[in-house]
């Protein structure tokens, strides 16, 4: 049996240092869908992220001893910059171990946020590597560890933004879709509108590429995942939190996956029609929204927007992903001959008047006559792609296509 969670009380410590972020109607995405889709903007906190909720009000709630031990935690970086901020505020020492891979933007957010107060360490390729690093530094410091979700205290610190909803809105909620890592924002936010909003439908949604919680949904149990992808990195986690789990299966309705592509696809939306910065994680449940598009429809949303920590170094990778999977961008393998003017002949005979190639690279020759490329074409719509593989067939060009094959498509990012 898991704890009681006690909102108001966090709800008490941290507004003494945020307000409360605007729950918005968005009137692109709600025409899109032929419903009223609230954005609750945790993108606009201090800190970019609904992270220093939880965070806060975990540190607050260490008696002096205990603060004067300092702190230690483990983030892909929303969490980090909660506590660096947390530990700026309240004068502590903090010491903040992040994946090796996360965005120099996020760092530097740390740093700037903590000033004098932390210390960063990169460890490891994921959150987990870099959470057992933590661990073990926590241990022989004789610090105390602030966990990003497994922990009471930081489930009540994010169950504060479902309060703010609830006080924000006079209509009563029909669906309310969320992001889901760890489980800290989907534990908070799923108990207390079970209580005070009972028959709103509550989507938690997650990558495609990492369904931890899903799967703790399919075994009854957190799982640990052997593999997952790492690009949405403020959601990618190898398991969900055991206390989390327990509350997310009481309370969550659904548990959802969206592809990384079609997540990449609502970050440009929101930034090129709403000016909206979200980062991967922060367009995690608008991303579900078509998955729902009859269910919806007429009904009262709400979208958690949970964070808008994103490196602009990223931009290019969230374009690229995202028209792959429009299916906009298309990469082959191609036998190509070796002689003058093989190239001019596959632009006038295979590609059509809107296509464009954006990629070109020769790989190890196989023979004197022939030589595979490396190529990527970009089509002005989707369709377009069925009639350049027939005029590759009809050519009786040799290709291999690469979008099907994950690790050869990497090899673009």
């Amino acid at each position: 049996m898991h704890p009681q969670l006690n909102t108001e009380t966090a709800h008490d410590n941290i507004k003494q240092i945020i307000g409360a972020t605007p729950l918005i109607m968005n009137l692109n995405v709600s025409d899109e869908h032929q419903c009223n889709v609230f954005l609750k903007r945790e993108d606009l906190q201090p800190v970019r992220s609904y992270k220093i909720r939880g965070a806060y009000n975990k540190i607050i709630s260490l008696n002096e001893s205990e603060r004067l031990q300092g702190v230690v935690c483990a983030s892909a970086g929303n969490h980090a910059q909660g506590v660096a901020y947390s530990c700026y505020l309240l004068k502590i020492k903090g010491v903040i171990f992040m994946p090796k891979p996360t965005p120099s933007q996020k760092i530097e957010q740390v740093r700037m946020f903590g000033k004098e107060f932390v210390q960063i360490f990169l460890e490891g390729d994921t959150f987990d590597d870099a959470k057992e690093a933590a661990a073990k530094y926590c241990e022989e410091n004789n610090m105390i560890f602030i966990h990003p979700f497994d922990d009471i205290k930081v489930i009540e610190g994010q169950s504060t933004v479902a309060k703010e909803i609830l006080e924000q809105t006079k209509e009563p909620i029909d669906y309310l879709f969320l992001p889901v890592g760890g489980g800290g924002l989907a534990a908070g936010v799923s108990t207390y509108f079970k209580k005070y909003s009972p028959n709103t439908k509550i989507i938690g949604v997650e990558p495609k590429g990492a369904p931890s919680m899903k799967a703790a949904f399919e075994q009854g149990k957190p799982v640990r995942l052997t593999k997952i992808e790492k690009f949405i990195d403020g959601a990618s986690v190898q398991e969900v939190g055991k206390l989390n789990f327990e509350f997310c299966k009481e309370n969550l309705d659904e548990i959802v996956t969206v592809d990384e592509g079609k997540v990449c696809s609502t970050i440009l939306k929101l930034y090129n029609k709403d000016a909206i910065v979200a980062e991967p994680a922060g367009a995690l449940s608008l991303a579900a929204l078509d998955s729902f598009n009859e269910k919806i429809k007429g009904n009262n949303i709400v979208c958690i927007v949970s964070g808008s920590n994103n490196d602009i170094t990223r931009m290019e990778e969230i374009k690229e992903r995202s028209m792959l999977y429009e299916g906009l961008k298309h990469y082959f393998l191609v036998d190509f001959p070796q002689r003058s003017g093989a190239l001019k002949e596959f632009v006038n005979e295979v590609l059509g008047p809107n296509d464009d190639i954006t990629h070109f690279e020769y790989v190890k020759r196989n023979n004197r006559e022939k030589g595979p490329i490396r190529i990527g074409i970009e089509v002005k719509h989707k369709k377009d792609f069925s009639v350049l593989i027939n005029r590759m067939q009809s050519k009786q060009y040799q290709y291999q296509y690469l979008n099907e094959d994950p690790d050869s498509i990497q090899l673009f990012f």
